[in-house]
């Protein structure tokens, strides 16, 4: 059982349980809402997207959400909303949140915070980069995840570069240090939501295609996706999204929940 907030039970018409304290009156009742369910977040840059199933309650006035560092430690609550979404805009590329959700109604009730593990690792996201074929232009060859820049193919800091050998076949090439495997066609890039644990490409290199997306597992152990939106003669042009956070897979924009089911699981605690 998740720890409750004590409240002050005030007869007659009581303030709505919104951390935003905007506040309403309607006949008091004291049964609370259940716990919202189906939560799942979307990573953005800089900020974390959540949606979840919307409580049935006919005197539902909003929702809290509280976000953690930890599953079981303290929860702090940064917002409310009247519908079943919120984007959490104060959070930062590469660190890890933890959020929960509790559902009040017009009465003042509060319901207990969501069961469902709900995390997620904003990284920063990129649309419509240019890379030029590295025989026609080497200084516009390459590809910076970390700096989100164009650089030149044959430098330290290019964890891609494109090439076009005499087929005309368009290659993105990455250096013994780092890792790139194809992924398929994807409708969008957000299809791919980690990077896998093998599979890498043996001779470093994958043929770009349009509609494809690529995971780069680059030389200082961060991971990367790319995908590809136009293929030219000399040019590719491709979307991308990279993950600060060192050694963390997660690549994802949509993360579906892991239930905690378990009677065990500890108590989250309001903060």
């Amino acid at each position: 059982m998740k720890t409750r907030l004590f409240r002050m039970i005030i007869p007659a018409l009581l303030l709505i349980a919104s951390c935003d304290d905007d506040h309403g009156r309607v006949p008091y009742d004291d049964t609370p809402p259940f716990p919202p369910v189906g939560i799942v977040s979307t990573s953005l840059d800089n900020a974390v997207r959540l949606d979840w199933i919307e409580n049935q309650e006919p005197d539902l006035a909003g929702y809290n959400i509280y976000v953690s560092s930890s599953y079981n430690g303290r929860y702090t609550c940064i917002g409310t909303s009247r519908t079943a979404s919120f984007v959490d805009g104060g959070a930062k590329n590469g660190v890890t949140y933890y959020y929960a959700v509790s559902a009040f109604d017009y009465s003042g009730n509060e319901s207990e915070l969501s069961r469902e593990v709900v995390y997620d690792t904003p990284r920063p996201e990129g649309r419509g980069v240019v890379l030029t074929n590295r025989f026609i232009d080497p200084y516009r060859a390459g590809y910076d995840f970390s700096a989100y820049r164009i650089v030149h193919y044959d430098t330290d800091e290019a964890d891609i570069y494109l090439e076009m050998n005499g087929s005309a076949i368009p290659f993105f090439v990455v250096w013994q240090d780092t890792d790139i495997q194809d992924m398929g066609y994807t409708r969008d890039i957000d299809e791919i939501s980690k990077a896998p644990e093998d599979g890498w490409s043996p001779t470093k290199d994958a043929v770009a295609i349009k509609g494809h997306t690529y995971v780069v597992w680059t030389h200082d152990n961060h991971f990367a996706k790319i995908r590809v939106t136009d293929v030219r003669q000399n040019t590719v042009t491709f979307d991308w999204a990279f993950q600060t956070a060192l050694g963390n897979p997660e690549l994802f924009t949509r993360e579906r929940p892991g239930f905690a089911k378990n009677a065990g699981m500890p108590a989250r605690r309001r903060h």
